[in-house]
């Protein structure tokens, strides 16, 4: 980690300032402010982390500032442990409003009347290039996220990726191989390892040791997703905004116009969820535990909805990702991928996980079990435990300082995210398939393993 001053000394005039001004310095008392020494509660500026920010939607904003993904009031900017050194994002006002707000907090921090040590940029290479950067926040456009985490990871960064991690299984694999290679620590966004009082973490211990007996089905309540490769074009287009990099937005995609406003992703690509199902699936796979290796039949079952009915008005067919996918692993565990049965229910997403001997319900607001009484024994000190961290934000800071894999590294963000992705395969495709974790492919199915890649546009080939 860099050393961090209050100050960049970035001009020549800065610096003929300073000098003219140092023999008085060297003669009157020196006053060194508390920031500096690491006294009054504040960490000395060798060991903060500097950090960039990648992406300043509401979700990157929200890391950055404060919102509801860092659980720290004032985001990392407010931390004493991290410098924030860069902001980037191809929307002007965006980059330009993050960076003003980050020099006022820092400005306030250090009782100065002004501070501009936070640069902002429109193409995210600069910031990789930058040495003093230890560690990047990507926030980014679905497909984005894998290809600039895997370049963040080449050119030496530490990442922390908001979801969906990958959008292709083969971008997934590259960004594994590459962590592993050059030695650097991810984290993915699927904060529910670690936040919400700890529910999801109980009920998957819970099951693990067998409290509901042997785990037979769990229903995930959010449906999964894939993309399909495709060369999309639009005939209809409008003016780009005034500071929007259209270009640089699209980055791997096929080029089409713009036409009008872009938010994750470009409709007509995917099928499914690959924003909201990683984190449920997340702790599905975490509960199920299976052998990473071992085959997987992932089995699509159509939608019953009759076309002319509400679900598909005007006598519509039902979509593809109308029908439902269960997973069947090596352990004999089934997973049903279900949208929420209710108006409350399963509102949040969660799963439901079904043994031989009862039932544990958990999503974000609350867990439940029946029998109760399975929630009303705690837990034994010779339990299987897993993973411990009540801060997904403060896991990956540890993880940066101490090289440990954090609670979601890139080996479990990919093993979810691809059961994700060939489940909407076969939503896309309309069939059943089996796939071999092991090699990374579906068995004798030429069709759908042309579909875990894509052919990105020059010049963001990884």
């Amino acid at each position: 980690m860099q050393s961090i001053q209050p100050y960049r000394m970035s001009t020549r005039r800065q610096f003929l300032k300073i000098a003219a001004t140092g023999a008085v310095a060297l003669t009157a008392p020196s006053v060194i402010p508390a920031s500096i020494l690491g006294r009054a509660g504040q960490v000395p500026p060798s060991e903060r982390i500097g950090m960039g920010f990648i992406g300043l939607g509401g979700q990157g904003t929200g890391h950055l500032l404060g919102g509801a993904w860092t659980y720290v009031p004032g985001g990392y900017a407010a931390r004493t442990d991290v410098q924030v050194l860069a902001v980037c994002d191809v929307r002007r006002e965006r980059r330009e409003q993050a960076q003003e707000r980050c020099n006022q907090m820092y400005a306030q921090r250090l009782g100065q009347a002004a501070y501009d040590g936070v640069e902002a940029y429109n193409d995210f290479r600069e910031v990789l290039a930058r040495p003093d950067i230890d560690a990047l926040l990507l926030a980014l456009p679905y497909h984005w996220a894998a290809p600039m985490a895997t370049m963040a990871l080449r050119a030496g960064k530490d990442v922390y990726c908001e979801k969906p991690i990958a959008i292709t299984v083969r971008e997934g694999q590259r960004l594994v191989e590459t962590c592993r290679h050059f030695g650097r620590v991810y984290q993915a966004g699927t904060q529910q390892r670690s936040e919400y009082g700890g529910k999801f973490r109980l009920a998957c211990e819970l099951v693990r040791n067998g409290r509901i007996g042997q785990l037979k089905e769990v229903y995930a309540y959010r449906q999964p997703g894939a993309l399909f490769p495709s060369a999309w074009t639009s005939e209809h287009a409008v003016p780009v905004p005034p500071g929007f990099d259209w270009d640089m937005w699209l980055g791997p995609l096929p080029w089409r116009p713009f036409g009008g406003e872009a938010g994750h992703t470009l409709s007509g690509l995917f099928v499914g969820d690959v924003n909201w199902s990683p984190h449920h699936y997340d702790i599905v796979q975490w509960t199920v535990n299976p052998d990473p290796t071992a085959p997987i039949e992932v089995q699509y079952e159509p939608s019953r909805e009759k076309p002319g009915t509400s679900a598909h008005p005007g006598g519509a067919a039902g979509r593809p990702e109308d029908g439902q996918v269960h997973y069947r692993y090596a352990n004999g565990v089934v997973v049903h991928s279900t949208p929420y049965p209710g108006e409350n229910i399963g509102h949040d997403g969660g799963a439901c996980f079904v043994g031989t001997q009862g039932r544990i319900a958990v999503d974000r607001g609350a867990i439940v079990s029946y029998p109760a009484s399975i929630l009303k024994e705690p837990l034994r000190p010779d339990d299987a435990r897993v993973y411990f961290t009540d801060s997904h934000s403060g896991n990956f800071l540890e993880c940066v300082r101490t090289r440990r894999p954090t609670i979601c590294n890139p080996e479990v963000a990919t093993y979810t995210m691809n059961a994700i992705l060939i489940g909407g395969i076969a939503m896309g495709l309309e069939r059943s398939l089996k796939w071999d974790p092991g090699k990374h492919e579906f068995v004798g199915d030429e069709q759908a393993n042309r579909l875990l890649s894509y052919a990105p546009r020059p010049p963001w080939t990884v």
